[in-house]
Parts: C-alpha cells; sequence; structure tokens
C-alpha cells in the first residue's frame, strides 16, 4: 500500500471526476504545478494506484434503457465450473460486470438491454443457457446515481 498525502488524494479526486484532465488542468485545479501534476500521476500509476482511464459511456443515450442485476447460484461449483461460467457470461456483449460473490448467490451481474422485453431474450437466450447456471434472480434498476470513490 502506498502513503497518499493530501495532494495526491486532490489528484485522485480531480481525475476521478474527469479523467481526461490535462496535466496543466489539473495542476490548476489541485494547485500545483504542470510538473509536479504529471510526477504525482506517474508516481501513482507506477504505484498501481492508478489502473487506467476509462470511457464513460451513457447507456440510453445508446439506446440500453434497462440495466439489471441478477444474482446467479449454480449448479456444481468445482473449478471446471466456474471457469466454464466465467468464460462463457463474458462472452456475452449485454454482461458488463460479473463479481464471483460470497453469499446466497455465486456471481453477481450487471447487464444491460434495450428494453424488458431485449432483456427477456438475453435472459431466456443466452444467460440461462450458460453452462452450469441454476438459480437466478434479477433485479431491475429504477434510478441510479454515482457514487464518489473511496476518495469521496
Amino acid at each position: 500500500m502506498i502513503d497518499l498525502d493530501d495532494t495526491d488524494r486532490a489528484v485522485l479526486r480531480a481525475l476521478q471526476g474527469d479523467a481526461t484532465l490535462t496535466a496543466a488542468e489539473l495542476g490548476r485545479q489541485v494547485g500545483v504545478s504542470q510538473s509536479v501534476a504529471w510526477r504525482r500521476v506517474k508516481r501513482l500509476t507506477e504505484a498501481g494506484v492508478i489502473k487506467g482511464r476509462r470511457l464513460d459511456l451513457d447507456k440510453e443515450a445508446l439506446g440500453f434503457g434497462v440495466t439489471v442485476f441478477l444474482g446467479v447460484k449454480l449448479l456444481a461449483k468445482g473449478r471446471a465450473s466456474l471457469e466454464d461460467f466465467e468464460r462463457a457470461v463474458t462472452a456475452i456483449p449485454e454482461v458488463q460486470t460479473v463479481q464471483h460473490v460470497l453469499g446466497r448467490y455465486d456471481y453477481r451481474l450487471r447487464v444491460v438491454a434495450r428494453d424488458l422485453s431485449d432483456f427477456e431474450r438475453v435472459l431466456r437466450r443466452r444467460l440461462m443457457t450458460l453452462p452450469g447456471a441454476g438459480e437466478v434472480e434479477a433485479n431491475v434498476v429504477l434510478s441510479e446515481e454515482r457514487r464518489p470513490g473511496p476518495l469521496g
């Protein structure tokens, strides 16, 4: 674990808000020079604190108006079963995230679809036919707000 000072935290907060900031913009926002901002980002990246920068797409603008969280319980839980399931589920483009979890279900999936009938098609034709898939519970997202990361 790396020790973070107030400037590091300010840099990370600023980049969480807009990962496209240039070093000059970042420096102005955080109150340091461009070169200091660049060195901080480089150090945080090399230390593995910054893993990459992502493009945040608006799902609704792209026609994906429904988000569903699925809990999936596997029929068998051997290593091969887990690997087969993970390999197959990550090949489905509507599945945005796959999380192997503890609890009632073995996996938690975030799935997007154009509408509920499109989700039903994805569920019946793709998800329910996955190797080892057993019990499935769906939770349709009604609204969502973005929470800042662990730095606030």
